[in-house]
């Protein structure tokens, strides 16, 4: 079967968003297809057999009928629609006519049912109907005569192919190759994700994405904004893995309808939903290093409409390790508790309406480094240098959607969520303080233009942001709103698919802006896809909160305004372009798969972090000049063996700027960079056993490393790092459907960079500097862990 042409769902925005089935009226049926091939085969079928008209849409695949009983029947049009090669919920077609469908119309039909997407025809009793949800990871379709199934169970990594954006789905299975104990180690075996520490004190990690950091980057929960402004240095820390349900990841431009912050592409995070039958999770983990951590989530069925999910995580940091003997403590010790409640409503067969509500709380304290500082003890009464980061963090949020009795393809959605987010810490003698109150409202109206190949979505969104920072002895206070119009309009053909959108928002520091994005897909042949891409996005650049891998050094901050309203300086412009081929093929006999993108991200304005005017200084200012960064990937999946997956991966990275002392790389950065992951499983045995092994290669080159040539020989730094290479590896064991086992290792070469604070025995200094951090500072850390299933 040409596996470019399975089908997948591509659920409304409503059922994105509320996670329902599409409500169905007295006739329209479910006809399994892909294409607009398969619609005007459908339709042709349908007035063949008697029908005055048939409308079919490939989104919701329900095909709609208008029909005089007295001259033909439902039974008689779905039978014909499955004598030409299209299953129903009533007949299914043919093998050999299904096999001579052209190759884009071959929808999904290659295993038994409820093991992947398939529609069977039941002739015995009916099983009691299942719970209507749309998850990620099962489509439940049944009627009061008979059963229909349709389960389809996500890979481990998939790139949509329906998707007109460069879109990756990464699912639970995918996130249990690694320990992936936080969201900021969900990216371990993902090849478009950079992953890395951001200094030597405060044991965080940052993501980087198209050779920019990650604040380019827009990163949601439940497709609202989390990740951004003060949160931006920690909140990856913040969303505990094993509440992961699945993560969807961009390249390059997203949908307008999601916001104007967006350059270089956006990750959304969805959190665990209930399912058909209710689960309770538990999972105990514990490193070499002295973390330790336990995660309990609950998902269960309140009633027929109503369900919920409690999501509970602690962890702590006990031990304290100076693998390098510096004085200073790789890692801060510390603890976290946090806490989430999701409750979902889901009514929309019958009365067309979803919820869903959820509330989130986190607290995060932690103390590093040097050895000798005790936390209990006053700064003022000890000599040693300490850094304390204390995190608050509580979320509020509900998102409503009513889809319009038998308009499947029209509904309206409205999202808002409250945050507030609290950071007070301090990095030797330096104090930050910061705080922030954001408010998000997001209205949303999707419908078609005359038949479905022709959608849209338009409505209008409104951010409020608040923010309070102590730095030293300034104060900075500011309140951003920011009201949005957005309209963006789908148009699908035979062999392509074009979304095009426009925002305009009202910034009341940052002016007027206008955000146009296109993203352009064609098939050129049922295994061959190109995609183009093309968009603006703009920012309100925190330079305190972002740049907060430097404070663990003495460089004095400096600000070079231009008369700005934010920090006296301008907001962040850039447009990004795209063009990536994704080909299908085979190899070992086996399905395979190569992606290969270029993305270019071009910076009309950007602030810039300038670490080389001085050794102890940060300077930022407004670009004058050019800063681009261009981004070259090509990866390989395929499957050389049963059960054994492959993934090969080259990233190119070019990254320059206009600084005040002229053009060159940004820092940290490494050009070339390899990548490997094997998987391989065993087969199952009759009680469900079988084991895991996964192990991930990745080779880094060099980076560009600030210029320290001011100071004194000892404390500089060579222009380029060295190339180094890390191997992680996990082995687990499911026992059964309820318990796993595991053990793994990270960073098992031990590679670590030599001497990553400069000047450490002197943290007071002029020359002690913390984050000039390219490489691991941790030497190969082994851990285990449990997971229960209840």
């Amino acid at each position: 079967m040409a596996s470019c042409c399975h089908y997948e769902r591509e659920p409304s925005f409503l059922q994105k968003e509320i996670s329902a089935q599409p409500s169905k009226g007295d006739n329209q049926f479910f006809v399994r297809g892909n294409c607009g091939s398969c619609k005007a085969r459908i339709e042709k079928a349908a007035t063949s057999a008697g029908a005055d008209s048939a409308t079919w849409d490939a989104e919701t695949q329900i095909v709609t009928l208008n029909f005089n009983p007295s001259k033909t029947s439902s039974d008689l049009i779905l039978q014909k629609i499955a004598e030409v090669g299209h299953d129903n919920e009533k007949y299914t077609a043919r093998a050999d006519i299904y096999d001579k469908l052209p190759g884009c119309c071959l929808y999904d039909r290659e295993l038994p049912l409820g093991v992947k997407s398939d529609l069977v025809h039941h002739d015995e009793a009916p099983a009691p109907a299942p719970k209507k949800d749309f998850s990620q990871h099962a489509d439940h379709f049944d009627k009061s005569i008979e059963e229909v199934r349709l389960i389809k169970l996500a890979d481990a990594t998939a790139l949509s192919k329906k998707e007109a954006s460069l879109t990756f789905n990464i699912g639970t299975k995918e996130l249990l190759k690694a320990a992936c104990c936080n969201l900021s180690e969900s990216f371990e075996t993902n090849a478009t994700v950079d992953v890395s520490f951001t200094n030597a004190v405060t044991g965080t990690k940052q993501l980087k994405m198209l050779g920019l950091d990650q604040k380019y980057t827009a990163l949601t929960k439940e497709n609202l904004p989390s990740i951004r402004g003060l949160a931006a240095p920690y909140g990856l820390n913040l969303i505990p893995g094993r509440w992961i349900g699945g993560i969807q990841l961009t390249k390059g431009g997203s949908t307008v309808v999601n916001g104007y912050e967006s350059i270089t592409g956006q990750i959304n995070t969805e959190l665990l939903k209930a399912a058909e039958n209710p689960e309770t999770g538990v999972n105990i983990f514990a490193d070499a290093y002295g973390r330790v951590e336990t995660n309990i989530t609950s998902t269960s069925n309140l009633n027929e409409h109503w369900n919920q999910s409690v999501l509970l995580h602690g962890n702590a940091t006990l031990g304290k390790t100076d693998s390098n003997h510096d004085g200073f403590l790789d890692q801060p010790t510390g603890n976290q508790i946090n806490a989430t409640y999701l409750l979902n409503y889901n009514d929309l067969e019958h009365s067309g309406l979803g919820t869903h509500f959820g509330i989130s709380f986190v607290k995060d304290q932690r103390f590093g480094g040097q050895t000798a500082f005790d936390k209990m003890i006053d700064r003022s009464q000890q000599s040693a240098y300490g850094v304390g980061i204390d995190l608050s963090r509580f979320e509020i949020w509900n998102k409503t959607g009513y889809m319009f009795k038998d308009k499947p393809y029209q509904s309206i959605g409205w999202m808002n969520q409250f945050t507030t987010h609290q950071q007070n810490s301090f990095f030797g003698q330096r104090n930050y303080w910061g705080n922030q109150n954001t408010f998000y409202s997001n209205l949303v109206f999707e419908s078609i233009i005359g038949n479905t190949n022709n959608k849209f979505k338009t409505g209008a969104s409104f951010l409020y942001d608040q923010y309070d920072e102590d730095y030293l002895t300034h104060n900075y206070k500011r309140t951003e709103t920011v009201p949005g119009v957005f309209f963006e309009y789908t148009l699908t053909g035979l062999k392509y698919t074009l979304v095009a959108g426009a925002r305009t928002d009202f910034h009341n520091l940052a002016g007027t802006q206008f955000t146009p994005r296109v993203n352009f897909k064609y098939d050129v042949t049922d295994k061959t896809i190109l995609r183009l891409s093309a968009g603006r996005g703009f920012r309100t650049a925190n330079i305190f909160a972002e740049s907060q891998q430097y404070f663990g050094s003495n460089r004095q901050i400096e600000i070079l305004g231009n008369g700005g309203k934010i920090y006296d300086l301008q907001p962040e412009i850039a447009w990004n372009y795209g063009a990536s081929v994704q080909q299908e093929f085979k190899l070992f006999n086996r399905k395979a798969s190569l992606v290969a993108d270029f993305f270019r991200t071009d910076f009309q304005n950007q602030v810039l972090t300038d670490l080389d005017l001085s050794p102890q200084k940060i300077v930022f200012y407004n670009l004058e000049g050019k800063s681009f960064a261009n981004s070259f990937q090509t990866q390989l999946d395929f499957t050389p063996a049963k059960n054994l997956e492959m993934r090969l991966a080259y990233k190119y990275y070019d990254v320059q700027a206009d600084f005040l002392g002229g053009q060159r790389e940004i820092p940290f950065m490494a050009k070339n960079r390899g990548f490997f992951n094997a998987s391989y499983s065993t087969d199952k045995t009759d009680e469900g056993a079988f084991w895991n092994l996964d192990a991930t290669f990745q080779l880094i080159g060099q980076q560009k490393l600030p210029n320290l040539n001011s100071n004194p020989l000892e404390y500089r730094l060579p222009e380029y790092s060295k190339s180094y290479s890390t191997l992680n590896a996990q082995i687990s064991r499911n026992f059964n459907k309820s318990i796993r086992a595991y053990v793994g290792g990270e960073n098992l070469l031990g590679y670590t960079q030599s001497n990553p604070i400069i000047d450490a025995q002197n943290p007071f200094g002029n020359y002690f500097d913390a984050g000039m951090v390219y490489a691991p500072i941790m030497g190969a850390n082994v851990y285990f862990g449990l997971d229960f299933k209840f």
